[in-house]
């Protein structure tokens, strides 16, 4: 009886009664009977209930314990899009190829969902892009046969019943994709039924295609980047397919990027922007430099709209190169402009330690009533390699900010230069703040005092 308690406990999110239950003797192992048949860790996983899936794997549970169909808890994750849990999973052991009795893999599973998050998640657990499912499709060849489909209508099509009546919902999964579901109900309200997918597919087809070695004309990649421009939360699928174009680095695609820059359509040229920013980047190179920064420059100069201009400062920042400084000021002073946070990354970006205007205006920067340009502002000058009074000063003023993650820029960057006061910063985030990124730059700064 504990058993069929603890799947329902663990099906609907109840951590304090599973660990109750599990502190009573529950089997983390046992399948439910009856109406809920199914393991604990299967459900946990199914719904995305992380803390409940950790507590059942700290009791014993078997990360690769299998269901009826030879589901196990990852295939639950995988094929409802939940990331957060498949990583968990994977992290415990989780066999990340595993197939059920049809063949379904997770990724051919997360896949066909056009699930970004969980076929992230999964490819960077270990999992085979190119492991076939039953019916001999490769993942890729799932998300492939789904990009461009009219998703609503699919769906549609999967559950259709005469006489039924059908709702259309939409809204954002965790990954920033957005998430379509149709429900439908019969006339008399007896029987209802319900599917869901992400439209995620052009974007899980171009993880795909790079980490299956398949190479796919620029043109394609831009068409998809372009279509789901005003999909996605945040362009998820936007910068998936600049980040595969960027990491080829060869000529060729470079200057289908660079004409992309001067094209006519304002999303072409922002889209060129955005992915000739980091072509070729890496940690200690950065080939393009020499064609990329004056391409920038000219643009900053001769671009009017103000999306793909905030691009070009974007992208000027990203070149880390104090020669930009000159546009990054222009772009930034202009009547009219909005700021972001993305001005004081740029602006950080290419300042050098002996520029009393540009500093000067980052200080501001520190000073501006949003809290987003504020952190980055502060975590900007803190990171420069001048070290002076003023610095000092503006970065202590930051101490007492109502944003915690600021007060922790700040405390960093007074902890760099020794200077006692970073104390104080670092006393208000650990008392203050639960947020990890905050806390881990508070210890980081406690520890160089």
């Amino acid at each position: 009886m504990h058993e069929d308690k603890l799947y329902r406990a663990a099906l609907n999110g109840e951590s304090d009664n599973v660990g109750e239950l599990l502190a009573a003797g529950a089997d983390p192992n046992q399948v439910s009977e009856g109406e809920e048949e199914g393991l604990p860790l299967c459900a946990a996983a199914a719904w995305d209930r992380v803390e409940v899936a950790e507590a059942l794997l700290a009791a014993g549970a078997d990360v690769n314990g299998r269901e009826s169909g030879g589901w196990t808890a990852l295939h639950w994750a995988a094929t409802n899009g939940h990331a957060d849990t498949a990583r968990l999973l994977l992290g415990a052991g989780a066999e990340a190829d595993a197939a059920t009795d049809d063949g379904d893999t997770p990724l051919t599973l997360a896949a066909r969902r056009g699930a970004l998050g969980a076929v992230r998640a999964l490819l960077e657990g270990g999992a085979d892009a190119e492991k076939f499912d039953g019916d001999g499709d490769t993942p890729l060849d799932i998300a492939a046969d789904w990009v461009g489909v009219h998703l609503e209508s699919a769906l549609l099509d999967q559950i259709g019943q005469e006489g039924w009546e059908y709702v259309v919902a939409r809204q954002f999964a965790k990954d920033g994709t957005e998430l379509v579901t149709v429900a439908g109900r019969s006339a008399d309200g007896s029987e209802t039924e319900q599917v869901q997918a992400q439209r995620g597919h052009a974007a899980v087809a171009t993880l795909l295609e790079d980490a299956s070695g398949v190479y796919s004309p620029v043109e394609r990649l831009v068409a998809r980047a372009l279509a789901h421009r005003d999909t996605d939360e945040d362009a998820e699928t936007w910068w998936v397919v600049a980040d595969s174009l960027g990491k080829r680095a060869d000529d060729e695609t470079y200057e289908a990027l660079a004409r992309l820059c001067v094209s006519e359509d304002a999303r072409e040229r922002e889209f060129g922007v955005d992915a000739i920013a980091q072509f070729g980047v890496s940690e200690d190179a950065k080939p393009y430099l020499e064609r990329t920064l004056p391409l920038l420059q000219r643009m900053a100069t001769t671009e009017s709209n103000p999306q793909v201009l905030r691009s070009v400062l974007s992208a000027l920042g990203h070149q880390g190169d104090p020669r930009g400084l000159p546009q990054v000021l222009d772009i930034v002073g202009r009547p009219g402009h909005r700021r972001t946070m993305t001005d004081a990354i740029a602006l950080a970006d290419v300042l050098p330690p002996d520029h009393a205007e540009g500093l000067a205006l980052l200080v501001s920067m520190t000073e501006d009533a949003d809290d987003e340009v504020r952190d980055w502002a502060t975590s900007g000058l803190a990171s420069l390699a001048a070290d002076t009074p003023e610095i000092r000063q503006a970065l202590t003023a930051r101490l007492d900010d109502t944003d915690l993650r600021t007060v922790a820029e700040a405390a960093r960057g007074l902890a760099e230069r020794g200077d006692a006061r970073a104390a104080r910063g670092v006393e208000r985030v650990l008392a203050e703040s639960d947020d990890e990124y905050a806390r881990g730059l508070a210890t980081e700064a406690a520890a160089k005092l």
